[in-house]
């Protein structure tokens, strides 16, 4: 247990570091451009302080709450990422941790796995989309997802499809064939734990996408889909009401920034919006979502359920955004760096320390529920927020 757990997110990443190739470990970092916005998500938390009590505190706190429909145990879900080829259990090993701890997972349309196989590992599974291909290929998917029982949908819209970082895009095959495998090998030598991991679990990663399988029964691969993505023409207010009235349960709009579009997602029909720069990964210089948080709140979180993903590296972090309007949040990298990290296990383990880092902040700000919270218990400096689109 000594060599395998770890009690941050930090350590995590540093060991998810450690055990990756270096093209698979720079995938997990992303962020475009300068990464002006993906530093931001984390550093805007640090900005905002708190202020504890000392006496009458309560001995019980209750971390509970419900989103999209799903009691969960605590106001964080796992955020939907593509294909998670850190660990030959993917997305299977982050549901079941997921729902060993009680809360749900997100399955990205563009994961490995098949979305029935991960609802079978945790019913609370939200199922990601795109809006791409036809209409008519979107409806299939939305029935599929009927089918295999997710419990709400998720249609992600914040990207900008900027090619050019400054450290470096990280390399990664269309497929692992002979070729790839020759081009990688001096990356992946260095690194026997991965490679072990994979032949024991069942072989090479899989690029391939199942959940966008098309008529014929073929798997597209994952930058197969991501062209077929690119090559969609823009979904307009119309497109994506329309979207969203092809569905009876929750909906939830992630990518968010403006008050004018939190708006339109009220307008469209939407039960939910994700306050999100996509993880750093929209234009660069786009505020952190904590930012931009309140205004939004301000503007619909009488009229829709507010969540919100960027930035979360630690349970005071969560206590911040809930107490700043949200729901709920959403975690990316922290669990991929987990799951490269140590599997299920590890996904667990900082599933835990989120937990923890929750309860103790809740503690020391004398409340007995996450339900409590209010703006008051969070020290704002002047010139922080921002607001977008009002």
């Amino acid at each position: 247990m000594a060599n395998t757990w770890f009690e941050t997110v930090a350590e995590a990443q540093r060991r998810a570091e450690k055990k990756l190739p270096s093209s698979v470990y720079s995938a997990l970092l992303a962020g475009s451009e300068k990464g002006v916005s993906y530093a931001d998500n984390t550093q805007a938390f640090s900005e905002l302080g708190l202020a504890p009590h000392v006496a009458g505190l309560h001995a019980k706190r209750d971390l509970a709450t419900n989103v999209m429909g799903q009691n969960i145990s605590m106001p964080l879900f796992i955020s939907p990422t593509g294909v998670q080829a850190v660990h030959p259990q993917g997305e299977l090993a982050v549901a079941r941790a997921a729902a060993s701890r009680g809360t749900a997972v997100s399955l990205s349309s563009f994961g490995s796995k098949p979305l029935e196989a991960v609802v079978e590992q945790n019913p609370q599974t939200f199922f990601q989309m795109y809006w791409m291909g036809t209409r008519d290929t979107m409806l299939k998917r939305i029935e599929k997802a009927r089918i295999d029982g997710a419990k709400g949908l998720i249609l992600t819209l914040d990207w900008s499809f900027t090619y050019g970082r400054d450290w470096g895009s990280p390399v990664i095959p269309e497929k692992i064939g002979l070729s790839a495998m020759v081009q990688f090998a001096p990356q992946v030598i260095r690194r026997p734990r991965w490679l072990m991991e994979f032949a024991l679990g069942g072989g090479i990663p899989d690029l391939t996408t199942p959940n966008l399988m098309n008529d014929q029964g073929v798997s597209p691969t994952f930058f197969g889909a991501y062209a077929e993505w690119m090559q969609t023409p823009p979904a307009t207010w119309e497109d994506i009401a329309w979207l969203r009235s092809q569905w009876e349960g929750p909906f939830l709009l992630k990518g968010i920034c403006r008050v004018d579009d939190a708006k339109a997602a009220v307008q469209a029909g939407f039960s939910a919006i994700s306050v999100s720069n996509h993880g750093g990964n929209n234009i660069d210089t786009t505020p952190a979502p904590i930012r931009v948080l309140p205004s939004i709140v301000t503007a619909v979180g009488d009229e829709i359920e507010v969540v919100m993903d960027g930035g979360i590296r630690r349970g005071s972090d969560v206590i911040k955004a809930v107490a700043l309007g949200a729901r709920s949040v959403m975690i990316g990298r922290a669990y991929l760096w987990a799951l490269a990290a140590n599997g299920q296990a590890g996904v667990e383990n900082v599933l835990d320390i989120m937990r923890n880092g929750m309860d103790a902040t809740l503690y020391g700000l004398g409340h007995s529920s996450i339900h409590d919270l209010t703006p008051e218990d969070v020290i704002v400096p002047p010139g922080f927020t921002r607001t977008l689109g009002a």
